[in-house]
């Protein structure tokens, strides 16, 4: 990174950031998985103090407060000492990479033993299992979305849409939800109800 300011000495701000935004962010979330906040902190300061530099030595005879306002002013999200182009091209940063720690599988676990339940809620998809229900139960955690306790490798489970087709409900995954079957029917039956009133 201090290859490329060093490198665009003259260039616009925009293509500076251009420049660094990829690779903050394949870095960032290379290491988003291990123990990095502490580090990513750390290096958002080091690029800033190396662009608080690039700014000044671009503009030698404007005053410090110039230069913050012109290069280092509220963007539009409310972010202060965001390095930015006109708050439209914005600067990413190390820390707003969520840190999303790698959850060990369990001992006893093996992807042959048949919980398709487990593996579809931990990986997302499993063979013999239709990838709607496998996207549901990893977006909902393997939980059942009304009475709350996981599902069993031995439960029924049911796609059930959230607003029903009859009523204009679409069928796109962000509108379905899996419950357990006499979940399922108590939902229905609320629904039912809810329409006749």
């Amino acid at each position: 990174m201090a290859d490329i300011c060093d490198s665009h000495k003259s260039a616009l701000a925009k293509t500076l950031i251009a420049k660094l935004n990829p690779i903050i962010r394949e870095w960032a979330n290379y290491f988003s998985s291990v123990v990095s906040k502490e580090i990513f902190s750390k290096i958002d300061e080091l690029l800033w103090q190396r662009l608080g530099r690039w700014a000044n030595r671009r503009h030698t005879n404007k005053s410090g407060i110039w230069v913050k306002e012109k290069y280092f002013s509220n963007t539009k999200e409310a972010r202060h000492w965001v390095f930015n182009h006109i708050g439209e091209y914005v600067l990413s940063r190390y820390s707003d990479v969520q840190i999303v720690r790698h959850v060990k599988v369990k001992g006893y676990k093996s992807p042959y033993d048949g919980d398709w339940v487990y593996w579809s809620n931990r990986m997302g998809k499993h063979l013999g299992v239709r990838k709607e229900v496998t996207t549901l139960l990893k977006k909902q955690k393997g939980k059942c979305e009304s009475c709350g306790p996981s599902f069993r490798l031995t439960d029924l489970i049911e796609v059930d849409h959230i607003v029903p087709r009859s009523e204009g409900g679409s069928n796109t995954f962000k509108e379905k939800l899996l419950l357990h079957p006499h979940c399922h029917d108590f939902k229905t039956a609320k629904d039912m109800k809810a329409v006749n009133h």
